[in-house]
Parts: structure tokens; C-alpha cells; sequence
């Protein structure tokens, strides 16, 4: 008995160091992760990029404990809709940080479209942005401005768009999110330069793999149409989709 009782705070003894020093591991300087989406419709700031057909998006991010950050994201688009382009690469880097519960993003985002101008008449097309945001709790609201013409159109420059989002972790792998956005195109005829984009979304989280299902809708309705298919690529619709992090 003397002797089990010996074996066993051994053990303890053993445990305990091992959870210490797990406890104590440092920080890392810097973390690499990816990321992989495949969508039904691909929607930036409520207007179809795809056609209203699937997306297969994608991306890499480098973040240091310092707080910098670096990534990159890709996703395919409709072709005509971007002068001959098929591809969108995003990038973008900026610094996080936190002021009590109140958490920062400052950073800037470049959108690259390779092969743009590529149909007859028409010229290439990028974009670039500077943003900052915060975020307490669930909630969330990030400003964007351009600092380019905006996504080449002409006398755009300054253009800007408010995203304003709340997402909660429900437990159990579920989750709610929510968003409203405001885009505000400079020199615009019609007032088409004012957009409105909502969503509405929940998700699952099924052994890493996050399954996720939103309703996302304009104020644009009959306004932007797809130039090969005509259709409207501002109405509401329902976007599923699965993604996964590696």
C-alpha cells in the first residue's frame, strides 16, 4: 500500500509539473493559418461578384504578437463583370490591439483583378483602401475608405463604406451574425452610388468544418445587372456555404 501510495503522488507530482510547464509555454512570435470557402453566391457589400453561381475562396494570414498582421484572399468572379478578369486577390495587412474590452483593427486592403481590361474597350481594374475599426463583445463596426478611384471608376476617389455586424457564439457549435452596411460611391448619377447591404446568418461548426447559411439583400434591387446574363445581381437572396481553417 505504502508503495502505491508512493507510485501515486509520484504520478501527481509528474502531472503537475507537466500541466505547469504547458502553463508556462511561451507565446508564439507569430502564428501562419489558412483558410477555405466554398459558396453558393460570392457577395461583397451585398452585390453578386459571381454571376449569382458558386464561389471557391480561399486565403492566408500572418499575425504577429505584436499585433501586425498580413493576409491574403482569393476568390473567382464573374468575368464580364470585371472587364475580362476571373480572379479577385485581396491583400491586406494593418495592426490589432485592445483597450480594455474594446478591441482595434487600423490596416489597408488592396483588390487586385488580374487579366482586367483584357475585353475590348475596357480598362483595368483595382481598388485600394484604407480601414479602421472596433469591436466590444459581439459587436463590431469598421469604416472603409478609398483612397483610389474606386474600383477604377472615374471621380470616385474618397469614396467610403460603414460596416456595422453582431455575431454570437450560441454554444454547441451554433452561432447567429448580422450586418448592415452603407456604401457611399462618389460622384454617382441616379443615387446608384448608395448602397444599403443587410445579412442575416447563422452557422454551424460540425468538427471543424463551419456550415453556414445567410440571407443577404440590398437597397439596389433592378440596379446592378450582370452584363453576360442580365440578371440582378443586387436582389436578395439565400447564400450557403462551408468553410474550414487550417
Amino acid at each position: 500500500m505504502k508503495l502505491k501510495t508512493a507510485l501515486f503522488a509520484s504520478a501527481l507530482a509528474l502531472t503537475g509539473v507537466s500541466a505547469f510547464a504547458q502553463a508556462k509555454a511561451p507565446e508564439p512570435d507569430y502564428t501562419l493559418s489558412g483558410n477555405m470557402t466554398l459558396a453558393s453566391d460570392y457577395r461583397f457589400r451585398g452585390i453578386s461578384q459571381t454571376n449569382k453561381k458558386p464561389a471557391l475562396q480561399g486565403g492566408f494570414d500572418f499575425a504577429h504578437k505584436s499585433g501586425f498582421y498580413l493576409g491574403n484572399w482569393n476568390s473567382n468572379i464573374s468575368s464580364q463583370f470585371y472587364n475580362g478578369a476571373n480572379l479577385e486577390m485581396d491583400f491586406y495587412g494593418g495592426y490589432k490591439g485592445s483597450a480594455g474590452d474594446l478591441g482595434y483593427d487600423l490596416g489597408a486592403i488592396y483588390y487586385y483583378y488580374p487579366g482586367s481590361g483584357q475585353i475590348a474597350g475596357t480598362g483595368k481594374i483595382d481598388n485600394t483602401e484604407l480601414y479602421a475599426g472596433v469591436s466590444y463583445g459581439p459587436f463590431s463596426a469598421k469604416y472603409y475608405h478609398a483612397v483610389s478611384k474606386f474600383f477604377s471608376a472615374p471621380n470616385t476617389k474618397n469614396s467610403f463604406y460603414i460596416d456595422l455586424a453582431y455575431a454570437q457564439d450560441l454554444g454547441d457549435g451554433w452561432g447567429v451574425n448580422a450586418h448592415v452596411g452603407y456604401q457611399k460611391v462618389k460622384n454617382t448619377p441616379g443615387g446608384a452610388g448608395k448602397i444599403t447591404d443587410y445579412k442575416l446568418g447563422v452557422t454551424k461548426d460540425l468538427s471543424g468544418y463551419v456550415v453556414g447559411a445567410s440571407y443577404v439583400a440590398t437597397n439596389r434591387k433592378n440596379t446592378f445587372f450582370d452584363p453576360t446574363s442580365g440578371k440582378d445581381v443586387g436582389k436578395g437572396t439565400l447564400v450557403v456555404s462551408v468553410a474550414k481553417s487550417f
